[in-house]
């Protein structure tokens, strides 16, 4: 990631706007977070292979009626994790991380789905594999785990991004439940972020060949840049979405901005996907926010 310090600090500069521009607008911030839980949902779900596109996601949580077969347990995996992604709002600004509470998430998330193993950590002989990667032996899990959870709260002087990495990288290295991993390791991202007083971020389905790589250069390299990279984008993209509503910005597609100021769309694209213009993806399309005199 070019000029990570760079970064980290433009990081700390929209969290200073985002904490001046939410005042008094509480009711719009509950919105935004409602409305994007179907997207971390249908993101996190499909990295992990679900079949199920955000439109029926939609569909599930709002329980509407669907066009095709679906299978049981797709169903309870949307409506699982929307559960788990709603309580952690409030849950995080009540407690500090620690087993108790991952345990209890995971229980929630794995609810009517594997019920002999929702809410507990691997047992003896429950291996598991990811890939070429065979996580660590059942019997190490918690020592492992906790060793996670140690160093994130002890290196308070690092940016949050680093330290989101590479818990992240940590906690699904262990792989400490028989199945769920990579969903509830995504939802802890949130609560970690969300208890430090940052937004929540979502890891999109679109980016998941380069959040594979970021293991693959982790588990053999025990390097953490890629996952930085992957953090410090999603987390600037909450910013600007929540920031273009909270300072009553007029939101229009990237598409449309190019049309009406002139400017190549591909590279308006290129830059969103840098994060190095206040663009945003929202439900698959990129926008931006424009100050309401210059429209």
């Amino acid at each position: 990631m070019a000029n990570r310090h760079k970064v980290y600090n433009h990081i700390q500069e929209l969290r200073q706007r985002y904490y001046q521009a939410v005042v008094g607008k509480e009711s719009l911030l509950r919105m935004i977070a409602e409305a994007e839980v179907s997207e971390q949902v249908y993101n996190s779900n499909a990295i992990e292979n679900s079949t199920l596109s955000l439109d029926e996601t939609d569909k599930i949580l709002l329980q509407v009626e669907l066009d095709r077969f679906i299978s049981e347990r797709e169903i309870f995996e949307a409506k699982n994790l929307a559960r788990v992604v709603t309580y952690i709002e409030n849950k995080s600004k009540e407690s500090e991380l620690d087993f108790d509470i991952i345990l209890s998430l995971h229980k929630m998330l794995i609810a009517n789905i594997r019920d002999e193993i929702a809410g507990r950590f691997r047992n003896k002989n429950e291996w598991v594999r990811v890939g070429d990667h065979i996580a660590p032996n059942p019997l190490e899990v918690e020592d492992r785990l906790q060793k996670v959870l140690t160093e994130y709260f002890a290196n308070t002087s690092e940016s949050i991004v680093k330290r989101i990495a590479k818990f992240h990288l940590g906690f699904e290295y262990v792989h400490p439940f028989v199945d769920g991993n990579g969903r509830i390791g995504r939802v802890l991202n949130n609560y970690l972020l969300m208890r430090g007083g940052y937004v929540p971020i979502n890891i999109k389905f679109i980016d998941r060949s380069q959040y594979y790589d970021a293991f693959r250069e982790f588990q053999t390299q025990g390097k953490t840049k890629i996952m930085e990279m992957i953090v410090a984008k999603a987390l600037t993209n909450s910013y600007h979405k929540r920031l273009a509503y909270l300072e009553n910005k007029v939101i229009m597609d990237l598409a449309d901005y190019a049309k009406e100021y002139k400017l190549s769309h591909a590279n308006l694209i290129n830059k969103a996907k840098r994060q190095t213009i206040e663009a945003f993806m929202e439900r698959g399309v990129w926008k931006i926010g424009v100050t309401k005199n210059r429209v």
